[in-house]
């Protein structure tokens, strides 16, 4: 296979694998700025594409199974927001919780109303978002190397994933140039100070949390009823905890937190095209060598080998408003 032709397929590829993980990264970048620590972004995603599937499947739309995935996703979004803000609680185990309710719910009910072992019906292509060709991708294809990328790279995708990439300037856009960005991040760094300004704090961290729901919601669709064709069992894989790794990797930037899911996603990949071809004086690599190595990035990170990752000083803490 031709060099070039094989770099292609592997860009492909690396732009779709890293669109789940950049929905879910940006869901908890909006959650974690707010000071509410999610480590449930893996069962909002699991909901997510439970919901959409299902939705899809019965009314044979894929914007109502969209819908439906949001949905699923921000109801676990308020019940992880009613035991962090109102509650109290421990954040932490919210979110390890709601995980482990997602992944047993959906596998039950799956099981329950279908009989396939916990997956969903095979979708039709009418209840899925297809690829959509950009403007003269055809006819710009056979321009040397910037036609090949245009046609085979960039164009192509389903409409998530285009809604996924639109989504980092917008997010910077609302986080460094809004009123509400600018309350968001002094939520999660000063609450107290927020509070004594007479803005809610509450109010502030359950549209975060609310906003991340939304994104998981679309996150885990895209997973259902524009990748794949119909939910299985646990079709997340963690891709949860990579965007959190993701994240915490991007030091909570919109930017960077782009450029690290699209490294993630290209590691995947190449783990996919390369697993078990043997390279000169190495021999062939385990596909386990890369499906890790974003986690060994991260953990480079946390040593400080790439400068320190520091969260908002709020987060995970909750907020009791003093009295006076």
């Amino acid at each position: 296979m031709d060099v070039f032709v094989l770099v292609l397929q592997v860009l492909d590829a690396t732009v779709r694998i890293a669109t789940p993980l950049l929905l879910a990264a940006l869901a908890g970048l909006y959650s974690e700025r707010a000071g509410v620590f999610d480590i449930g972004l893996e069962g909002k995603m699991l909901v997510g594409a439970f919901a959409a599937a299902v939705a899809a499947s019965v009314t044979g739309s894929a914007w109502i199974g969209l819908l439906a995935g949001i949905g699923a996703a921000c109801t676990l979004a308020l019940v992880h927001g009613f035991a962090s803000i109102t509650a109290r609680g421990n954040q932490i185990v919210s979110g390890v919780a709601l995980n482990f309710v997602a992944l047993g719910l959906t596998a039950l009910l799956g099981h329950s109303w279908y009989g396939q072992g916990g997956k969903t019906p095979q979708l039709p292509p009418e209840a899925r978002f297809g690829s959509i060709e950009l403007p003269f991708a055809e006819t710009l294809a056979g321009v040397p190397v910037l036609g090949p990328i245009y046609a085979d790279v960039i164009s192509g995708h389903n409409l998530l994933v285009y809604l996924a990439f639109l989504a980092v300037p917008f997010t910077a856009w609302v986080l460094f140039r809004t009123r509400f960005g600018l309350r968001l991040r002094a939520v999660g760094e000063s609450p107290a100070a927020v509070d004594t300004a007479g803005i809610s704090v509450a109010f502030l961290r359950y549209r975060a949390v609310l906003i991340c729901g939304v994104l998981c919601g679309v996150a885990g669709a895209y997973l259902s009823i524009a990748q794949l064709a119909g939910f299985s069992r646990d079709m997340t894989a963690g891709r949860g905890f990579i965007a959190l790794a993701a994240l915490i990797f991007a030091k909570w930037m919109p930017g960077n937190v782009m450029w690290t899911c699209l490294l993630f996603g290209f590691l995947d990949a190449a783990a996919i095209r390369l697993e078990g071809t043997p390279i000169p004086l190495i021999g062939a690599i385990p596909v386990q060598v890369f499906q890790a190595l974003p986690y060994v990035l991260t953990v480079v990170l946390l040593a400080g080998f790439i400068g320190r990752a520091v969260p908002p000083k709020a987060g995970g803490v909750p907020y009791v408003k003093e009295r006076g």
